[in-house]
């Protein structure tokens, strides 16, 4: 068997970055709401790779309300309102 075939969903999800709001410096918390910590700003007109998403805290921003978190490295999430998937429900697989 290739390599190639053994490539999981999640391996391929993580290859495709997503722009976030443009003009915005987007929070990076420790986990899905505004009450956990915040880890870092990622720079204006910043792109991210989506490793899983999580439902929290309900957050408005460019991209409308919603309570979807995308996880972009261990212990580092974005509210889905400031980042442009193109959908209003999950992009990749749901976080464990």
């Amino acid at each position: 068997m290739a390599i190639e075939d053994t490539v999981t969903q999640e391996t391929v999800a993580q290859a495709v970055s997503y722009p976030t709001a443009p003009g915005y410096q987007v929070n990076v918390r420790s986990g899905p709401g505004t009450n956990y910590s915040l880890v870092k700003n990622l720079p204006v007109n910043s792109r991210v790779q989506i490793r899983c998403q999580t439902h929290g805290q309900r957050v408005s921003g460019p991209y409308g309300t919603t309570d979807i978190w995308d996880n972009i490295a261990p212990g580092q999430y974005v509210s889905d309102a400031y980042v442009r998937t193109g959908s209003d429900g999950f992009v990749t697989v749901s976080c464990g």
